[in-house]
C-alpha cells in the first residue's frame, strides 16, 4: 500500500504518510491516489490546487470559507517545516472548539487532510516552506472567512517563542464566539 492512513484525536482529521521508494538517484512517491483515499473514507472531489511560500515566523490563518463554499483540505509541506492546525468549527460537533496540530515538512512527508468545517492555519519554523493544498470547493472571495490565530477560547499552543508575521486579514479576524 503506498499510504498509511492515521486518524488523529479528532478522529475526521487524518494524516497520511506515503510510502517512499529510494535509491540512489533519490526518492519516488505518490501523492494522491484517489482510490486509496476514497477506500479511507477521504471521499472529497478536489478541484483547485493552492500554493504558497512563505518566510520564517509566517503565520497563516485561521481560515475557512461559508457555507455553502466550505472547503476540504488536502496539506502538503514541500519544502521547510511547518505546524499545521485545524480548528473543529463545527456547532454541533463533540470536538467543537478543539483543535489539531501536526508538524508536515519536507522530511516526513506527510499529508494532513481536513473536513468541511474547520478553519485551518499554519505557522512556518523554518527558514522558509512551500506548502501545496488541495481543496474541494473553487475560492469564493465572498465566504472567505477566519477566526484569529491566538484566540483565548481555542488557546492553540503554536509552540513559537516569536511574534508571528500576519496579514492585515489575518490581523483582524474575530474570535470563534464572534462568528459561531
Amino acid at each position: 500500500m503506498p499510504f498509511e492512513f492515521e486518524r488523529l484525536e479528532i478522529p475526521d482529521l487524518i494524516l497520511v504518510k506515503p510510502k517512499l521508494f529510494e535509491d540512489t538517484r533519490g526518492f519516488f512517491m505518490e501523492n494522491y491516489k484517489k482510490s486509496e483515499f476514497i477506500a479511507n473514507g477521504i471521499c472529497d472531489n478536489f478541484v483547485q490546487d493552492n500554493y504558497s511560500n512563505s518566510t520564517a515566523h509566517v503565520l497563516r490563518g485561521l481560515h475557512y470559507q461559508k457555507p455553502p463554499y466550505e472547503q476540504a483540505k488536502l496539506v502538503k509541506c514541500l519544502e521547510g517545516k511547518i505546524f499545521d492546525v485545524a480548528v473543529d468549527i463545527r456547532k454541533n460537533s463533540k470536538t467543537f472548539g478543539q483543535y489539531i496540530k501536526v508538524e508536515l515538512s519536507e522530511d516526513n512527508n506527510n499529508l494532513l487532510y481536513i473536513p468541511k468545517g474547520f478553519a485551518h492555519g499554519f505557522v512556518v519554523i523554518s527558514d522558509t516552506a512551500k506548502v501545496i493544498y488541495k481543496v474541494s470547493e473553487e475560492y469564493n472571495a465572498e465566504a472567505d472567512s477566519g477566526i484569529k490565530w491566538d484566540d483565548k477560547d481555542i488557546n492553540i499552543d503554536w509552540e513559537i517563542d516569536f511574534d508571528p508575521i500576519l496579514s492585515e486579514k489575518d490581523k483582524k479576524h474575530p474570535s470563534l464566539k464572534e462568528v459561531i
